[in-house]
């Protein structure tokens, strides 16, 4: 790993910590929006994951022409589509417009997330992947920690407004960050072969200490990916395939013969596992602040959750160096379910809960395996679109926990009924983990079905 890896690793970092910001600026916000508008619980739900509707489709839509037209180009769109959101956001003259423009803004993070994660792993050496694709994930943590604390800070000074305007000004800034220190995909630019692919792949090599080449090596469906200083810039060993060419084709190779079975668990796990962390979440603050605490402890509590989030994945990043990571993962969900079951009684007792709130954070370290299992499924020119199918389908689950909560608290369910329920999701998202195809598994299925 050189100083060319590390700086791209640490913008994707960057680029992840907007998407900690924008999820919890909305649970952080949630009592002073519904104040301001008179919400129910079910409207506030629906508000909740207008965003996350937003991030499904990105996943699922935008995410997937970056396997055409280049991780970085997509991920700057997103950033750009981030940036125009949060602005008009903190400028929303009624709930039904805020949630328009959350779900925007939620597009831009949902293009983001898939395409930085998929450059994470393609720039990491074989060795330091999963610790790399960990360390992405804390970006998740800090940004929800550091971008909480001001946004608490701002909002009890001036208004909820203010939070959304620093988020916009946040993801102007990593405008050009991203666009001097993110490269394109060496892998994007081998199989899609855009113009000047060869001097932009030289130029990237050269970066990575590798020589460079005389001309593009050859495609072909059963070529291993063993060409030189190809191999130490991605070294997932996948074979090259010709590229589909649009993304309705990519996504049905997802369902072929050698991914299906791996695409349906991971893409079940995923729901599972997000719907659950999501609820946390998203409503964790404002069910705090129903079952006696402030606002400002309820916003406490969600800080907290993050800065858990941050240690637990910084720890599990370098155990993942050495640990098969569907066992770490299992492992984090297990805790999660078992520590949500441990918060739900402990929601009277402010120094225990908050305790609990921390210890619950480090669980969260299991979607960041995640990031790190699913692009190993798949090869090259399906990373992206891999990855953005299993995110979109877990933002789904993501999307549903909000609402079917904000349902459930109309109905007169409390905090521990709440918290019991979702503690299930993770135990579902585990056993879904335990069944799956390991990766070099399906990748030797691939190959042979080629």
């Amino acid at each position: 790993m050189n100083a060319h890896q590390i700086l791209a690793i640490l913008v994707c970092v960057g680029l992840n910590m907007l998407d900690g910001f924008d999820v919890l600026v909305m649970s952080f916000t949630a009592s002073g929006v519904s104040a301001q508008w008179s919400l129910t619980g079910a409207q506030l739900g629906l508000l909740l994951s207008a965003g996350l509707f937003g991030m499904a489709a990105g996943s699922l839509f935008l995410a997937p022409t970056a396997d055409r037209f280049g991780r970085r180009s997509i991920v700057m769109i997103s950033v750009l589509i981030v940036s125009v959101g949060m602005l008009l956001s903190g400028l929303a003259d009624s709930a039904s417009q805020l949630a328009l423009l959350r779900a925007v803004t939620g597009i831009g993070i949902g293009g983001i997330l898939a395409s930085a994660t998929v450059l994470v792993a393609e720039s990491s050496s074989t060795k330091w992947r999963n610790t790399a694709s960990y360390l992405y994930t804390s970006g998740y943590s800090i940004g929800a920690t550091v971008g909480g604390t001001i946004a608490g800070l701002l909002i009890a000074r001036y208004s909820w407004r203010a939070a959304f305007l620093f988020g916009a000004s946040a993801s102007i800034l990593m405008l050009p960050i991203a666009y001097v220190g993110l490269p394109e995909s060496v892998e994007f630019l081998l199989t899609r072969r855009p113009a000047g692919a060869l001097v932009k792949l030289n130029r990237l090599l050269a970066r990575m200490n590798q020589a460079p080449l005389d001309v593009l090596p050859e495609l072909s469906p059963r070529a291993p990916q063993s060409q030189g200083a190809t191999q130490a810039a991605a070294g997932f060993g996948a074979p090259y395939e010709p590229p589909a060419h649009s993304s309705a084709a990519r996504l049905l190779q997802l369902f072929g013969p050698a991914l299906r079975r791996s695409t349906l668990l991971n893409s079940l796990a995923f729901f599972f596992m997000m719907g659950g962390y999501y609820f946390v979440f998203s409503w964790t603050p404002k069910l705090l602040a129903s079952s006696g605490l402030s606002a400002q402890q309820g916003i406490t509590s969600g800080v907290l959750l993050s800065l858990g989030g941050i240690f637990g994945t910084v720890i599990f990043a370098f155990i993942a160096k050495s640990v098969d990571v569907r066992k770490l993962i299992a492992f984090c969900l297990f805790i999660a379910s078992a520590l949500m079951g441990v918060f739900a009684f402990g929601t009277h007792n402010l120094v225990g809960l908050l305790t609990g709130v921390a210890l619950g954070g480090m669980s969260t370290s299991a979607m960041a395996g995640f990031y790190a299992l699913t692009p190993a499924l798949y090869t090259a020119d399906l990373r992206t679109t891999g990855m953005g199918f299993g995110i979109g389908v877990g933002r789904f689950g993501a999307i549903l926990a909000p609402i079917a909560t904000g349902i459930l608290v109309d109905r007169g369910w409390h905090a521990l009924q709440l918290y019991l329920l979702f503690a299930g999701t993770f135990i579902v998202a585990a056993l879904a983990l335990a069944v799956m195809v390991p990766p070099s598994r399906t990748v030797r299925l691939t190959a042979e079905i080629q």
